[in-house]
């Protein structure tokens, strides 16, 4: 069955809960992928690298023609800045506050890992840094999570400013 144009996914992530129907080895269940819409029409895609906990993609694509394996995709919300809905505590110790900022990235699997937002006192520069290690969370929390709007910008060409 084709997938018309309403029946296809918006773009974004999703986790696959069954193999891509042509592209099984290539797409299997519990993968993450992001879902486009290019000049041949909507393609589903598997990631390529992992840079500062978020995923870039790059061909090949896989066409998204099959409307029940499209159906198929859960979504996922956008890798991206969050604040917690709640405080979290850890098994062996370790807390993490309410309203602590925090980053939102995948893993192949595209289950949801949350990196915490760490001041360094140390640095000369006032940011914020986030690990390379996360802390895995469930689906229950991921969807509960508040965006955090971080402004994104570009250092200038002559490098940071130092005053």
């Amino acid at each position: 069955m084709s997938c018309q144009s309403e029946e296809v996914r918006e773009p974004g992530l999703y986790r696959t809960t069954v193999a891509h129907p042509i592209a099984g080895d290539q797409i299997p269940a519990g993968r993450l992928v992001y879902v486009g819409n290019g000049q041949g029409g909507p393609f589903v895609v598997v990631p390529h690298y992992n840079e500062k906990n978020r995923w870039f993609w790059r061909e090949p694509t896989v066409p998204l023609t099959d409307a029940a394996w499209a159906g198929s995709l859960t979504q996922l919300r956008p890798e991206g800045f969050y604040t917690l809905p709640e405080t979290l505590d850890f098994d062996g110790g370790g807390r993490w506050l309410q309203n602590a900022i925090v980053q939102l990235g995948y893993d192949q699997s595209g289950q949801g890992i949350l990196f915490v937002a760490e001041r360094r006192d140390t640095y000369e520069d006032n940011a914020l840094y986030f690990s390379d290690r996360g802390k895995r969370i469930e689906d229950t929390l991921l969807a509960r999570l508040v965006w955090a709007p971080i402004l994104p910008v570009s250092e200038p060409s002559e490098g940071p400013t130092r005053h």
